[in-house]
């Protein structure tokens, strides 16, 4: 008898065809929170999907739940306690992200440096009516150091680009040293004091955890270069918001590229939306057709054999099983 799966998202046809051929499958767009969804939720065996909080009063009214898999990497939507409660194992997708979030994370940091979406504006209104003077200058990418906050998978491959396409010098601060980016980038391991204090472009790269709420708030914007660029492609509560609006109205930092907010979709009356200095994508890190259904592939994947009991690959909580499958 196949496991019954609850699917929380719309997927290809031949993506669904796959994970049907495994599971009994019963889809909705999104989690509705009827009594049509609860009632399936009761007997499931399976959840995937993405983009919606699966928390501790979701997830008592799934009894059965052996297992979850999110079509992301983030995994903070999801209530740890519980699973871990529960021994639910979480499945994840990492790695087929890594280039396509890179390549967005590398497109703020040119968009910023060269004025790009207010310049493009500019010349949309009519308002280019002679050469481009100073006051619409930007800055050169190549040659500028880039401090990476976090270098885990996606870091690496923006020092990568970084590095190789633009001879940037690479310093970074992680929990611990990654030897690869010292190696292979030359990256130096600094304090994030010493990193925010030296580095031309600031990319946050960490996770959203109790650790990183607010990671990055006034006294960090203050040790910075007033010549410096922030870019956020990480979680939008990484930082605190209404001290980056502060100090970019203030000059405290040249600009900020951001993919990620607070609350998302941003407000259409956020301060942020009145900057020229701030250069806004809507949390499009992964979002092109051939990551995403890679991305996809790899949740069904993920679930199917988390509901056979392997958790060799992509659990995001795998320290909560003694015996993973090998």
């Amino acid at each position: 008898m196949k496991p019954k799966v609850l699917l929380y998202k719309r997927i290809p046809e031949q993506a669904l065809a796959k994970l049907q051929a495994q599971c009994d499958v019963v889809s909705f767009d999104g989690i509705p929170h009827s009594t049509e969804f609860y009632r399936e939720l009761a007997d499931a065996q399976g959840l995937i999907g993405s983009s919606a909080v699966i928390n501790h009063p979701l997830l008592k009214k799934a009894p059965k739940l052996k297992a979850i898999s999110t079509i992301s990497v983030g995994t903070d939507q999801f209530d740890h306690d519980y699973l871990a409660s529960h021994q639910i194992p979480l499945m994840h997708t990492p790695n087929v992200l890594n280039e396509t979030t890179a390549d967005t994370i590398f497109t703020l940091i040119m968009c910023t440096a060269r004025r790009a979406v207010e310049l493009t504006n500019m010349v949309k209104q009519g308002n280019w009516t002679s050469s481009i003077k100073e006051p619409h200058f930007g800055t050169d990418v190549h040659g500028k150091t880039l401090g990476i906050i976090g270098m885990g998978r996606i870091g690496e491959a923006l020092a990568k680009r970084a590095h190789f396409g633009f001879d940037m010098p690479i310093q970074y601060c992680n929990r611990s040293r990654n030897m690869k980016a010292e190696h292979t980038y030359n990256a130096t391991y600094l304090d994030m004091g010493n990193l925010l204090a030296s580095s031309d472009f600031v990319c946050v790269m960490t996770p959203l955890t109790p650790d990183t709420h607010k990671l990055i708030g006034a006294n960090e914007f203050a040790k910075m270069k007033k010549s410096a660029i922030f870019i956020n492609a990480s979680r939008g509560k990484v930082i605190d918001e209404t001290a980056l609006i502060e100090a970019l109205e203030r000059g405290e930092i040249r600009a900020a590229g951001l993919d990620v907010f607070e609350v998302e979709p941003l407000p259409a009356d956020s301060p942020l939306c009145q900057l020229n200095n701030a250069v806004l994508f809507p949390h499009i890190g992964s979002a092109t057709a051939e990551t995403r259904l890679k991305m996809i592939e790899c949740a069904i994947d993920n679930l199917i054999n988390a509901l056979k009991g392997d958790l060799s690959k992509n659990c995001a909580n795998a320290h909560l099983f003694i015996n993973p499958t090998d």
